[in-house]
C-alpha cells in the first residue's frame, strides 16, 4: 500500500468549490444555508422551545396537515401494484391529464397532457427551465425580492441575474418601468412569483395584464411561479398569469406541495401555456424532454395518487387552510404594528408569508438583517429568515403559517427583543 511521501500516487480529484467559485456562491444563497447559520446561533442552554417561523413548511403545526383524502390517494397507489416501476421521463400519464386538466379549469383554453411535465417538486422545475433557457451572454429578469433559488441556479447556469424591484408601497407590484430598462436581447424570460414568496402578495387582473404586454413588447416570455396558487385570502383572487398566455407564452411552474401541504411529497410540474403555438416552434418543448431525460422523476406511486388527489379533495378543506391563514396573517400584522423598530408596508394577502422592514436606527447594536436574526435566535430562541438571503438587506421574513397561539408567543418575543434592544432617545 502506498503512503503519501515521495512516489506516491498523485490523486486526480477535484477540490470542493474554493469561496467565490459558482458551486460554493450559489449554495451559500439558499435559505437552507443561511437559516443554518440563523439556527447556530441558537443558545441551546435555554429551556424555551425554539419557534421557526423561517422556512416555507407549515407542516410540522398540525393545523397545517393534509386532506386524508390525499392520505387515502396515496394508500390507494401503492396497494394497487400499479406503480413500483419507473414512470415515463414526463411522467405518468393519467397524473398528467389529471394536472392538465386541474390547471384548465381557470383558463380561457385547454391544456392538454403533452403540456405538462412532471418534476421532482417545483424546485426542480425552476431548475428544468433555468437550465434549458439558459445560453451563453444571455441573462433573465428576477423580481427583488425574489426566490433566492432562481439566483441559485441562475448562477449555477452562468446566466447573467438582472433584478427589478417589486415596490412595497404599491402590493409588491413589479416595477415594469424598470424591466423595460433592463432587458434586452439577450434576455430570456422574466420571473413573476404570484401569490407571492416572500412578499406575501397577490397580483389583480389588471397588473398581470400589465405584466403581459410588457413582456410581449420586450419579446420574452414569463416564467410564472404559481406554486402558492390559490392560496389567497384577501379582496384579490388569484388568477394565473396562463390567462394571458394569448398575449405572451407563458411557463408555469408549480406542485401539490402548497395548496394540499404536502411539500416532502415531492410532485411538481411544468406547463407550457402556449395557444399560439410560439413554444412549440422554438422547439422548447423538446429541449424540456431533453434535459428530463438526464435527470431524476418524482416517485411514481405519488405520480399514481396524483388523479385521486386532485378529484376527491373537498372544498371544505382549502376553505379551512385559507381561514387558518388569513387569520394568522391578521395577527402577524397587527402585532407588527406595535413594534418598534419593525414596520409592514402591505399587509398579507397571500401565499404564507409577510415581509417586515427593519428600522436599525430605532436599534441598538444591531449590524444589519443577518445579525438581528442571530441574536434573535440566541436571545428568544425564534427564527425568522434575514431579507439577505431575498435580495432584500435590512429585512426579514416571517412565516406566518402557524397555530395562533404559538404565532403570539413569538411576536411577543420579537416585541420583547426589540424593546429590551431600542434606543435610548435623547
Amino acid at each position: 500500500m502506498e503512503g503519501n511521501g515521495a512516489g506516491a500516487t498523485r490523486w486526480h480529484i477535484s477540490r470542493p468549490s474554493a469561496p467565490g467559485g459558482p458551486l460554493a456562491d450559489a449554495g451559500s444563497m439558499s435559505i437552507r444555508a443561511v437559516l443554518g447559520r440563523v439556527f447556530s446561533s441558537v443558545d441551546a442552554s435555554r429551556a424555551r422551545p425554539v419557534l421557526s417561523f423561517g422556512s416555507g413548511d407549515p407542516t410540522a403545526c398540525a393545523s397545517f396537515g393534509p386532506p386524508p383524502e390525499a392520505d387515502d390517494a396515496v394508500v390507494d397507489a401503492l396497494r394497487s401494484g400499479k406503480y413500483n416501476g419507473y414512470s415515463p421521463t414526463v411522467g405518468v400519464l393519467p397524473a398528467r391529464r389529471a394536472v392538465a386538466e386541474y390547471l384548465s379549469r381557470d383558463l380561457p383554453y385547454q391544456l392538454s397532457p403533452d403540456d405538462i411535465y412532471l418534476t421532482s417538486g417545483c424546485c426542480q422545475a425552476i431548475e428544468v427551465m433555468i437550465s434549458v433557457l439558459a445560453r451563453p451572454g444571455s441573462n433573465i429578469l428576477l423580481p427583488k425580492p425574489g426566490f433566492p433559488l432562481y439566483e441559485s441556479r441562475t448562477m449555477f447556469s452562468n446566466l447573467e441575474a438582472r433584478h427589478f424591484n417589486l415596490i412595497p408601497e404599491q402590493g409588491w407590484e413589479a416595477d415594469l418601468e424598470a424591466v423595460e430598462a433592463l432587458a434586452d436581447e439577450n434576455t430570456i424570460a422574466m420571473v413573476i412569483i404570484n401569490p407571492s414568496n416572500p412578499c406575501g402578495s397577490v397580483y389583480s387582473h389588471d397588473h398581470l395584464a400589465k405584466i403581459a404586454e410588457t413582456a410581449r413588447k420586450l419579446g420574452i416570455i414569463i416564467i410564472a411561479d404559481e406554486v402558492y396558487d390559490h392560496l389567497a385570502f384577501g379582496n384579490k383572487p388569484f388568477i394565473p398569469m396562463g390567462v394571458f398566455a394569448d398575449i405572451v407564452p407563458v411557463i408555469t411552474v408549480g406542485s401539490i406541495s402548497k395548496r394540499w401541504l404536502v411539500p416532502g411529497w415531492r410532485l411538481g410540474w411544468i406547463a407550457t401555456c402556449d395557444p399560439n403555438g410560439i413554444l412549440k416552434e422554438a422547439k422548447v418543448d423538446k429541449s424540456i424532454e431533453s434535459y428530463i431525460n438526464i435527470t431524476n422523476d418524482p416517485a411514481t406511486f405519488i405520480q399514481g395518487a396524483v388523479p385521486q388527489i386532485i378529484a376527491n379533495t373537498k372544498e371544505d378543506y382549502f376553505n379551512k387552510i385559507l381561514n387558518l391563514l388569513r387569520n394568522s396573517a391578521d395577527l402577524c400584522y397587527g402585532k407588527i404594528q406595535e413594534i418598534r423598530g419593525i414596520t409592514c408596508p402591505h399587509k398579507p394577502e397571500g401565499s404564507m408569508f409577510v415581509m417586515v422592514k427593519l428600522d436599525l436606527s430605532c436599534l441598538d447594536g444591531m449590524q444589519d438583517d443577518l445579525d438581528f436574526c442571530c441574536k434573535l435566535a440566541k436571545e428568544e430562541s425564534v427564527i425568522v429568515l434575514p431579507g439577505c438571503a431575498l435580495g432584500m438587506k435590512d429585512w426579514i421574513r416571517i412565516t406566518f403559517a402557524s397555530d395562533v397561539p404559538t404565532l403570539e408567543n413569538a411576536l411577543e418575543r420579537i416585541k420583547s427583543f426589540c424593546q429590551r434592544h431600542a434606543k435610548v432617545e435623547a
